[in-house]
């Protein structure tokens, strides 16, 4: 396994590009399940869950071509047109438990599918029991046996109203992607709003499909005889914006982000502006700058547009430099504060009681060897050890390689002192 060793200390200053949104491309992709025509997808970011999702999708039959454009974006060609196994195997979908995905438009489009409950990140048990319910609603017959669902119907999908009992992304995709095929027209109501399933819904119509209330918690998709091809970009991910803005502010430093939207990333820049972090918006390059000052700040996740659940790791290694204390609750996921012990065998003094963290703010944080334990933690810790005196060890850093693009190449750009070491031992 690969660890990342960081010489803490270094002011970052420069420029860095967001790549395309993780978030946004899978869904997208597992919609090509959809169509017997060829989706064409730009602006892809190069990551292994994004290699996962392929193999899966050509576990299906499907046909992917792919090629690596000259900005490190990646485009692909997929054509479904000939999908022949509606298995979901367990050694592909343990990797990422976004591969619940092709759920929905597998049982959609063919009527059967077989999926292995999900694996991904340890944070959370992430019930699969809303996709169930949603799809059970459109006349879908699911059981679970053996560690799979097993969905079929013998019939088209029939239109449903249905309220999520609560907010949930995973279950809304899957409900949006069953309902644009399914005959008549489906209402669902309390869904999540994230920019990712905007830009599913916007891809979807230009696939064909019908769909009232885009960005609100309240959708109606009037379902289709078919979807056809189409190309789309996928949107900058505001999780990787969110993360290299608070590196700024956590090593004292002075960069600009550009690539991003500064709506899907105002919750962070209003939060920073908290803490006494400048943070400026000209054309979508949007600032931050370091003044002298790192105020300790209350923080609570919570599903869109409120605090992403995905950088509450990250703003909690800044608030472990801050001047007092701050109080961080986690509202998403149950068990999101494996990164604790870590950053407090780095110095940090941090206690953590249910789903609240008390953040008590240290002049320094020392370098350490620590362990990565899911993709956000992993990132903290290298935020942390940016900002952190003497050198720091970040171990078992394939979780990084889910969720950031080339990120020593972008942090070693702005002056950070970061390299990755392949192949150490654990």
């Amino acid at each position: 396994m690969d660890s990342i060793l960081i010489n803490g200390g270094n002011a970052l200053k420069g420029n860095i590009t967001i790549s395309g949104s993780k978030n946004a491309s899978l869904p997208i992709m597992a919609a090509a399940l959809l169509t017997d025509h060829e989706l064409e997808l730009a602006n892809l970011p190069i990551l292994s869950d994004i290699n996962t999702m392929e193999e899966l999708l050509v576990n299906h039959g499907a046909k992917v071509a792919r090629k690596i454009e000259s900005n490190d974006s990646l485009s692909l060609k997929i054509s479904c047109s000939n999908i022949n196994n509606y298995t979901a195997p367990y050694e592909i979908v343990r990797k990422m438990r976004a591969s619940i995905w092709v759920l929905g438009p597998l049982v959609a489009k063919y009527g059967e599918a077989l999926v292995s409950l999900p694996g991904g990140c340890a944070i959370g048990a992430r019930q699969v029991d809303l996709h169930i319910a949603v799809l059970e609603a459109m006349g879908v017959e699911i059981e679970i046996l053996q560690g799979y669902i097993h969905a079929h119907t013998r019939k088209r999908l029939k239109a449903c109203n249905f309220v999520f009992p609560k907010v949930s992304v995973g279950a809304t995709i899957n409900a949006i992607l069953a309902a644009c095929l399914a005959s008549g027209t489906t209402h669902l109501s309390n869904c999540a709003k994230e920019p990712e399933i905007r830009d599913l819904c916007n891809c979807l119509i230009k696939m064909g499909a019908i769909i009232d209330g885009i960005g609100t918690d309240d959708l109606k998709i009037t379902g289709q005889q078919e979807l056809y091809g189409a190309k789309h970009d996928i949107l900058p991910d505001r999780i990787e914006a969110g993360t290299y803005m608070i590196a700024g502010a956590i090593t004292k430093g002075d960069i600009t982000i550009s690539g991003v939207d500064y709506d899907i990333v105002e919750n962070v820049a209003l939060k920073l502006a908290q803490s006494g972090i400048e943070v400026t918006n000209l054309n979508n390059v949007i600032r931050v700058k370091y003044n002298g000052l790192l105020k300790s700040v209350d923080m609570a996740t919570g599903v869109y547009p409120g605090f992403a659940t995905d950088l509450q790791a990250q703003f909690m290694s800044l608030m472990a430099l801050a001047d007092s204390s701050s109080i961080i609750t986690e509202n998403i996921f149950e068990n999101r504060f494996m990164h604790v012990p870590e950053l407090c065998r780095m110095g940090a003094n941090i206690n953590v009681d249910g789903n609240h963290a008390v953040v008590r703010g240290v002049k320094a944080l020392s370098g350490a060897e620590v362990m990565a334990s899911d993709l956000r933690a992993s990132v903290s810790l290298i935020l942390a050890g940016l900002a952190a005196e003497g050198s720091t060890k970040v171990r078992r850093v394939y979780h990084l390689d889910r969720g950031y693009q080339s990120l020593e190449k972008k942090l070693s750009a702005c002056g950070a002192d970061i390299v990755r070491v392949k192949g150490d031992s654990v």
